[in-house]
């Protein structure tokens, strides 16, 4: 296949005209903005029809229902646990290289005209609300909102009412599958106009905030770059080694995900077909519906290494003194607040602002200083997110015994993807 056929060197391309458009004619690039809004609303339109056929086939093609029980519990411990390990690096490389010292802004000269519909959404979410939040208003008001966890509990509800139904519930399982088929089938034609999509995003981002942003607070993008490829390759990869497979072959089966990921700073965008291309490795469709879903909530590496390094980086930059107490303080408190970064509008930036709300030591009007930045490092995140919750499912499904092993390494020796996967057929 020649190379200007492959998606990701179609996103490539799209991702460097955009960064030039928006460094060229920041207005003119500021004017793409509904091509990346517009793909990454036709995928999210998606994700919650997806996941519920997803869950449901694959929890009712099960023979042990139990088996649901205890993968949930295994994915909650593995993304505690990572989760944790993302703070922890977070917390010493942002200590190591101090991108904030020497910056000495005074807080009350900072401009928070800005930051103001960030700060206004950082209310306090108890963990009773968050739990609370996991239970839809009404049925349709989950996949009306698109709401990843809401889906995922009716899901798995269904799924088990299904199972008891018994062989009365054959044909609406059936139906089911095809309807997931067809949704796959939707997703691949959508990923055609992914270039575009990841051309308005950079464009806008380039156009709106400017090459000057970057090169003013430079030092802390770089470092929080580096942070991210160290968490991936030093943490992550020995995982991976654990898992049975080399985080390089991961990266490079998944690399067009990952540059899609990158162009529109979200990784929302590619949630169904990187659930496929797991299925595709010889993960359990079971498995995939239940930890990919849950992961996007709950095993944001790539969001907690930002929340800390702003964190600390602000305190730098205002002449907060921390103590190494309250730092891990922090740590403590980000475990919880980070757990809220899926699907709020401003995402990350809204639980920074809550997060430096709820420690009161770091002042708030400071996350002024990074909202220039925000959609660079926010690239970062997104991918490193990506590649952590890919990791974790592959991770879990072989603790679980849910891993075709020898498929996996079939796939990933090939190391190249010509079309979008679909789903595995059911057996």
């Amino acid at each position: 296949m020649k190379l200007y056929r492959h998606l990701y060197f179609q996103v490539w391309c799209a991702i460097v005209v955009g960064i030039l458009l928006g460094y060229l004619d920041p207005q003119l690039a500021q004017r793409m903005k509904p091509l990346g809004d517009a793909f990454i609303k036709v995928i999210r339109m998606l994700i919650a029809p997806i996941i519920f056929c997803t869950v449901v086939h694959g929890i009712v093609g099960m023979k042990d229902l139990k088996k649901v029980g205890r993968v949930a519990v295994k994915a909650l411990i593995y993304f505690e646990a990572i989760t944790t390990l993302a703070l922890l690096v977070g917390l010493l490389a942002v200590n190591l290289w101090r991108p904030g010292a020497g910056m000495n802004v005074d807080p009350a000269t900072i401009d928070t005209s800005s930051v103001q519909t960030y700060t206004t959404q950082a209310g306090q979410q108890s963990v009773a609300e968050f739990l609370m939040h996991i239970i839809p208003a009404t049925l349709v008001g989950a996949f009306a909102d698109g709401e990843i966890l809401q889906v995922l509990f009716f899901s798995v509800l269904f799924a088990f009412a299904l199972s008891l139904v018994g062989e009365r519930g054959k044909p609406l399982v059936t139906l089911i599958d095809v309807v997931s088929q067809a949704l796959f089938r939707i997703v691949g034609i959508v990923m055609v106009v992914a270039p575009l999509g990841a051309f308005g995003a950079m464009a806008f981002t380039v156009g709106a905030y400017g090459i000057a942003s970057l090169l003013s607070l430079g030092k802390l993008v770089i470092g929080f770059y580096a942070t991210c490829l160290l968490f991936v390759f030093l943490v992550l990869g020995p995982v991976a080694r654990l898992g049975g497979f080399s985080i390089w072959t991961l990266i490079a089966h998944i690399k067009e995900e990952i540059l899609v990921v990158f162009g529109t700073s979200s990784s929302e965008s590619v949630l169904p077909r990187i659930m496929a291309k797991l299925e595709d490795l010889g993960c359990e469709e079971s498995i995939v519906g239940l930890v990919i879903p849950a992961g996007y909530s709950f095993n944001l590496d790539g969001t907690c290494l930002y929340l800390v390094t702003a964190t600390v980086f602000l305190a730098q930059a205002t002449n907060t003194h921390l103590t190494p107490a309250q730092q891990i303080g922090i740590v403590a408190v980000l475990l919880l607040t980070s757990k809220g970064a899926a699907g709020v509008a401003g995402a990350a930036f809204v639980v920074l602002a809550s997060t430096l709300s709820t420690i009161g030591t770091v002042p708030v009007a400071s996350i002024a200083l990074v909202l220039g930045i925000h959609r660079f490092m926010g690239e970062a995140l997104a991918v490193t997110n990506l590649v952590g919750n890919s990791v974790a499912t592959i991770v879990i499904a072989r603790w679980e015994g849910a891993l075709d092993g020898e498929r996996m390494r079939s796939r990933l020796q090939k190391r190249e993807t010509t079309r979008p996967p679909e789903r595995v057929p059911a057996s």
